[in-house]
């Protein structure tokens, strides 16, 4: 068998190849065959330089400040009507303090402004300008301890505040203090005291020693009336 002539593989050869018909066409599709990657030059990337000088802070110039007096000499005093007397602003200065103020409250009663001492861990019932020794535990079996019950709230029974049925008129606050420190008191116990008229404070003793004598000073013992158990009581 003889091998192909020249011309005949010269004819495939031609048949085979693709024919572009311009050579701006044959341009375009010699570039779509080039990776994108390879169009990417370096010229094409820009570096930026940082400059510390953009984040330097600007310098702040402190403020000049006036020199240190050499003494706390301000001067003569002033003389003039229109100062300012601290000492004239106390409205409740000039007047005197009631009778039944507390003086001193004690782990085992209180002393009053009256002289009158109340002692053996029993409380006192201020009201109408009376002091009153006060055990609104008495007739419980669990003593002192019964008045917080088992919700951990100071609950007392009612004949405790017999005496707020007996006073005319009835005071327009009663402040409670009870013992070194304060619970939560009872429903039954606020509902019952609400319902003679009477609002109702809640403080540890010596908060409310001091309470009293500031309402009672400046709105009269027949509006306020107090309370309080010695502080010696801490509850269960």
């Amino acid at each position: 068998m003889h091998p192909p002539s020249p011309q005949l593989l010269r004819a495939l050869r031609t048949s085979i190849s693709p024919n572009c018909s311009t050579s701006a066409i044959c341009t375009q599709l010699a570039s779509r065959s080039i990776s994108p990657l390879a169009r990417v030059t370096s010229s094409s990337l820009t570096f930026h330089r940082y400059n510390s000088n953009d984040a330097r802070p600007t310098r702040m110039i402190p403020r000049a400040h006036s020199a240190k007096p050499s003494s706390r000499d301000r001067g003569p005093p002033s003389k003039e009507d229109t100062q300012t007397d601290f000492g004239a602003l106390n409205v409740l200065g000039n007047i005197p303090a009631p009778t039944t103020a507390i003086d001193a409250t004690l782990d085992t009663g209180f002393h009053l402004d009256n002289g009158v001492k109340i002692t053996g861990g029993d409380g006192v019932f201020l009201v109408g300008g009376e002091a009153f020794a006060w055990r609104p535990w008495q007739g419980a079996e669990a003593g002192k301890n019964s008045m917080v019950n088992k919700k951990g709230q100071f609950e007392v029974p009612e004949h405790a505040w017999g005496i707020l049925d007996l006073v005319w008129p009835r005071p327009d606050m009663l402040i409670i203090g009870m013992g070194e420190t304060v619970f939560p008191l009872s429903p039954e116990t606020k509902r019952h005291v609400n319902s003679l008229g009477v609002r109702v404070e809640v403080l540890d003793t010596r908060n409310a020693a001091a309470q009293f004598n500031l309402l009672a000073t400046e709105r009269g013992v027949s509006e306020i009336a107090a309370a309080m158990i010695p502080i010696g009581w801490k509850g269960r």
